[in-house]
């Protein structure tokens, strides 16, 4: 697994998260843009290969990669602020999102979740990000989600949402359909 790039690292200790969008080089957002994509595609990856072959060594290996690929967020996060859409473009930004679902440390998903609440009230990222992210935060806390993005797999229900009677009205001012369509499809393989 290759290390995370010396000239993207954070010199010293980081300072806070921040929400604020920072400007930044084309040449800059150009790298970050490119070591985020190769991060989620190569996890992405290695789920493929364990769902073909399922071994403790693969497991391990998707474990380590997602921790790596954490830090590398953490890291990107501290020093350049959410990598938003318009900033390294849609791909990447939604590459991080995927990081950041995977990664290790609620508490980091919590602050980031801030972050991308913030990016998507000012337009630059899809608020669809803050759903997933929100969501996820949510199950894992225990509490009920908002816009029913989670599902169990093992009975392909969603985790507990917050106020279901308007759940459809939510999922579709983030860009998402409603969730008997999202259910249909996952009972269908899709």
């Amino acid at each position: 697994m290759k290390g995370f790039p010396a000239h993207l690292a954070v010199d010293g200790a980081a300072p806070p998260l921040d929400a604020g969008a920072r400007p930044m080089v084309p040449e800059l957002a150009s790298a970050l843009a490119e070591e985020l994509i190769r991060r989620a595609d190569e996890e992405r990856c290695l789920m493929r290969q364990a769902h073909v072959n399922a071994t403790v060594q693969c497991r391990r290996v998707i474990v380590e990669c997602r921790e790596a690929n954490a830090e590398a967020l953490r890291l990107i996060v501290h020093r350049h602020g959410w990598p938003t859409a318009d900033q390294v473009g849609a791909r990447a930004s939604t590459a991080a999102l995927m990081i950041l679902l995977h990664a290790p440390d609620l508490d980091f998903q919590l602050d980031c979740s801030d972050l991308i609440a913030q990016a998507a009230a000012d337009g630059r990222c899809p608020a669809l990000h803050h759903a997933y992210i929100a969501d996820h935060c949510a199950v894992e806390q225990g509490r009920p989600q908002f816009y029913g993005t989670r599902v169990n797999p093992v009975t392909f229900r969603p985790y507990a949402i917050r106020q279901p009677q308007t759940l459809d009205e939510r999922r579709r001012d983030v860009g998402l359909g409603p969730i008997e369509e999202q259910l249909r499809a996952l009972r269908e393989g899709g």
